[in-house]
């Protein structure tokens, strides 16, 4: 018995101290977003998970949800301004939502077809503590230009 109390004890403690630093990155990471909202004078809207969004173009036509296949072209940077990764003048190559970060999961659905706009997505709505792919570090605030340019 006191083995269980012991192990649900050090476990409670290990999940706290984890919200605690999950809670201190999201800080970090809003803090860091919100600065280049201002320094770049952008008018952003938030969702309730942190994500900043921007639609700069409405597009038309219905929304894609999380199941939809779409095709998107990105240029993806860092806040100062390093760029990481873009399709830009490249094939376009349909993906699921369902095998994307989260933030693109929950941000490429405010899009129209044809519309554009910015994601601005806090580390843990991207790859969290993980390093990645295209040199991306871990506890990154990664930005994101995007055109919605099909789904289905």
């Amino acid at each position: 018995m006191n083995r269980i109390v012991f192990i649900i004890f050090f476990g409670a403690l290990f999940f706290a101290g984890c919200q605690k630093d999950e809670s201190k990155q999201d800080e970090i990471d809003r803090k860091k977003i919100l600065d280049y909202i201002n320094e770049n004078n952008i008018n952003a809207l938030e969702t309730p998970s942190g994500l900043f969004y921007v639609i700069e173009n409405l597009g038309t036509g219905g929304h894609p949800n999380a199941y939809s296949t779409v095709s998107v072209r990105y240029t993806g940077y860092f806040v100062d301004g390093t760029i990481f990764d873009s399709n830009e003048g490249k094939e376009l190559v349909p993906f699921s939502l369902g095998r994307v970060i989260k933030g693109w999961q929950e941000g490429i659905p405010l899009f129209q077809k044809g519309g554009t706009g910015k994601l601005l997505i806090p580390s843990r709505l991207a790859y969290g503590s993980n390093s990645a792919g295209y040199g991306i570090p871990d506890n990154s605030v990664l930005i994101f230009d995007i055109r919605l340019i099909d789904f289905n």
